[in-house]
C-alpha cells in the first residue's frame, strides 16, 4: 500500500481528500500548521493509518520529514482568499511553497507522484473564446486578484519542473462547492448562505459571469484517480457545468420551492461595497466576503471543458443542480438557512 502525504489537509477540499483515502485504507501523514484546525481529519486506525506532521510548506525541513518513505504527495496547500492586506503572502505560500515541494521531492527521491492542485485561474479567463480546455495558456495581459497572479506564477514552475522530470501531475478545479468547511474555499456556500439570509438580496450583476462549478467530492475523485491513471506532465483541470451565478440562484430557488431574486445588483455597487469592506477589514482584521478583486473576476468568464479528465481519469462530474440539492440540504441541516420543511430534496 502507497503511503502519502496531503498538503492543506486542514482546508476545505484536503480535509474531505484525506478523509476519502482513509475510507479507502491508505496511509496518509498530513502536514498541518500547529494552529489548523484538524477537527475535520479522519481518526487514524490500525487498517488506515493517519500520521499528523507539524510544519509548512514555507519551512522546508518540515517538508523533508513530512515526504521521507513516501510514495505519492498531494499537493494541495494554498492560500485562498478574496483579499488581503499584504498580498505577497500569496507568493510566499503559493508560489515559494510550490518551489519548496518541488525540491524535497527531489531530494526525498522516494516520491513517485506529485499531484500539485492548481486552479483554473491558473489558465486564465475565457473571454470570447468560448469554453476553453487544458491547452489554454493565461495571457497574463490583467489579473483580477493576487491570488490568480500567483497561482499563474506557481503554474509556470510546475509545467517547468515537469519538463525536467520532476513526476507531477496537474489538476485544475474550478469554483469548489459542496458540503464541508464554509470557508473562502466554499465561496459558494458563503454566497448562498448571506442569499437565503437576506444580507444579499439579489442577483450579482446581470448574469453575464460564467464559471465552472466543481463539486468538491468530485474533484477528490479525480484527485485519487489521478494518483493511478494521471499521465506524468500533464494538465487536467477537474471542472464540472459551466454557469452564471445568476443561474445558481435560480437553480437554488427551484430546488428549495422559494422565491428568486427580483432584480440585480449592478457590479458598481457590489464594487463600492467591496471597498468599503476592505476598509473594515483593515480595521477588524476580519477577512471580507466581497472585495473589489473578487468583482474583478465577476467580470470575466471562466469556462472549461473537463472533457480530458473524463476521457483519462475516468473523472464523472454531477450535474449542479444535483450538487447544489445536496449542499443546501447540508447547509438546512447546520441551521444557516431555512426552506419550506416539505421540501427534502
Amino acid at each position: 500500500m502507497k503511503k502519502i502525504v496531503v498538503t492543506g489537509a486542514s482546508g476545505y477540499l484536503g480535509g474531505r481528500l484525506c478523509n476519502a483515502l482513509h475510507r479507502q485504507g491508505y496511509s496518509v501523514r498530513v502536514l498541518v500548521r500547529p494552529t489548523s484546525d484538524l477537527s475535520d481529519l479522519p481518526p487514524s486506525s490500525s487498517s488506515a493509518p493517519l500520521e499528523i506532521v507539524f510544519g509548512d510548506v514555507t519551512d522546508y525541513s518540515s517538508l523533508l520529514s513530512a515526504f521521507s518513505d513516501c510514495s505519492v504527495v498531494f499537493h494541495l496547500a494554498a492560500l485562498v482568499e478574496p483579499w488581503l492586506p499584504d498580498p505577497s503572502k500569496f507568493f510566499s505560500v503559493n508560489v515559494g511553497g510550490l518551489k519548496n515541494v518541488l525540491e524535497a521531492v527531489k531530494e526525498t527521491k522516494t516520491v513517485e507522484k506529485l499531484i500539485y492542485t492548481s486552479s483554473f485561474f491558473a489558465l486564465g479567463p475565457t473571454d470570447d473564446k468560448g469554453i476553453a480546455d487544458e491547452n489554454q495558456v493565461h495571457h497574463e495581459k490583467f489579473f483580477c486578484t493576487e491570488y490568480e497572479k500567483s497561482k499563474v506564477a506557481a503554474d509556470k514552475i510546475a509545467l517547468e519542473a515537469a519538463s525536467d522530470g520532476v513526476p507531477i501531475v496537474l489538476l485544475y478545479p474550478g469554483v469548489i462547492y459542496g458540503p464541508g468547511k464554509v470557508t473562502a474555499g466554499n465561496v459558494v456556500a458563503r454566497m448562498i448562505v448571506e442569499r437565503f439570509s437576506g444580507r444579499l438580496p439579489g442577483y450579482i450583476g446581470n448574469g453575464n459571469d460564467r464559471f465552472s462549478f466543481s463539486h468538491v467530492d468530485d474533484v477528490v475523485e479525480g484527485h485519487i484517480a489521478a494518483m493511478t491513471k494521471g499521465q506524468l506532465g500533464n494538465r487536467y483541470p477537474v471542472t464540472g457545468e459551466n454557469a452564471s451565478f445568476k443561474q445558481v440562484f435560480d437553480m437554488a430557488a427551484v430546488i428549495t420551492d422559494t422565491k428568486r431574486p427580483i432584480f440585480s445588483i449592478p457590479l458598481w455597487v457590489i464594487e463600492a461595497y467591496g471597498w468599503l469592506s476592505v476598509l473594515f477589514a483593515r480595521i477588524t482584521g476580519k477577512l471580507p466576503l466581497i472585495s473589489p478583486p473578487t468583482v474583478h473576476a465577476l467580470r470575466h468568464r471562466w469556462e472549461y471543458s473537463c472533457e480530458k479528465a473524463k476521457q483519462e481519469l475516468d473523472y464523472r462530474p454531477r450535474s449542479l443542480r444535483e450538487g447544489l440539492a445536496e449542499m443546501l440540504l447540508w447547509l438546512k441541516n447546520l441551521g444557516l438557512i431555512r426552506y419550506p420543511a416539505n421540501i427534502t430534496l
